[in-house]
């Protein structure tokens, strides 16, 4: 009887699971539609006497992100309030939802990533991911990646989609 082989492990693929660099601290998120009149109007008064009496401290060590559901229009100067009360408590605060967030966090990390020690390699991507990972941040490694890599797959080492294949170059 042959001895078992792991060929994935011999396959000399490298994986990549962008789930690696989700943020680590809780994403929170604030509603001004919930501030707001009627779901329409933000009343400058009501609204800095409700900042005033709002528990900031659930916040304490998240990444808090502020935006409105509602369609109604923001004044700058409303998020900056809001910026100015869960500041001390916070991490980071950002303007809009979570997926804005995400793609803004994602878009930062894969700019400064050098990938050329992946030149000429065989890359798969990880998928199946458990946090929600937005698709432009596969789409943004994946234009990254290109130039160095020979092979880019989508998925896990034992099944992958493949994404891009770098031809053959025959020499004469």
């Amino acid at each position: 009887m042959e001895p078992l082989v792991n060929r994935v492990a011999s396959s000399g693929l490298i994986t990549l699971n962008l789930e690696d660099y989700y943020p680590k601290q809780e994403i929170a998120t604030f509603d001004l539609k919930d501030f707001l009149f009627m779901e329409m109007i933000l009343k400058e008064k009501d609204f800095r006497a409700a900042l005033k009496e709002y528990d900031w401290t659930q916040y304490e060590g998240k990444i808090l992100t502020v935006f409105c559901s509602a369609d109604a229009i923001i004044p700058v100067w409303a998020y900056m309030l809001v910026a100015t009360y869960a500041e001390p408590f916070a991490t980071d605060i950002f303007q809009g939802t979570q997926e804005e967030y995400l793609k803004a966090v994602y878009r930062g990390i894969l700019i400064d990533m050098d990938l050329s020690q992946y030149e000429g390699k065989r890359i798969v991507i990880k998928g199946c991911s458990n946090k929600p990972v937005p698709p432009a941040a596969y789409l943004a490694l994946t234009t990254k990646l290109r130039p160095f890599a020979q092979s880019i797959m989508y998925g896990e080492p034992c099944s992958t989609v493949p994404i891009f294949k770098r031809p053959r170059v025959v020499k004469k």
